[in-house]
């Protein structure tokens, strides 16, 4: 049975870090992150490339967040610095299991945490 946990989010002000980590079981997987804003549809965010750890992130969070692997391959955290009051959203931790498939595509994505909040104020 594959599961994917997450912890961290949370409330901060504009400017500040959080930071969110996933854990995955039950497979091995890409491993990657999505976000939905109120409103909004559900967005890429970063993702693993490869098993190596390339990785690659939207626009709109290149060079603000990290995304890294401490707790081994099947495991995902996201380093978020600089926060803007626009990263207000719901973050999902998702898996596929295939390096091979479009990162940013949620539909490459087989597995889905339960969502963690991520509110910034202005």
């Amino acid at each position: 049975q594959v599961q994917l946990v997450e912890s961290g989010g949370g409330s901060v002000q504009a400017g500040g870090s959080l930071r969110l980590s996933c854990a995955a079981s039950g497979g091995t997987f890409a491993m990657g992150w999505f976000r939905q804003a109120p409103g909004k549809e559900r967005e890429f965010v970063a993702a693993f490339l490869s098993r190596a750890g390339s990785t690659v992130y939207s626009q709109s969070v290149k060079d603000r967040f990290t995304i890294s692997r401490d707790s081994g391959v099947n495991s995902a955290d996201l380093q978020m610095n600089s926060l803007k009051y626009e990263d207000t959203a719901v973050y999902y931790c998702a898996a596929r299991t295939t390096y091979a498939s479009a990162s940013y595509d949620e539909q490459s994505y087989d597995y889905w945490g339960q969502g963690t909040q991520v509110t910034v104020s202005s």
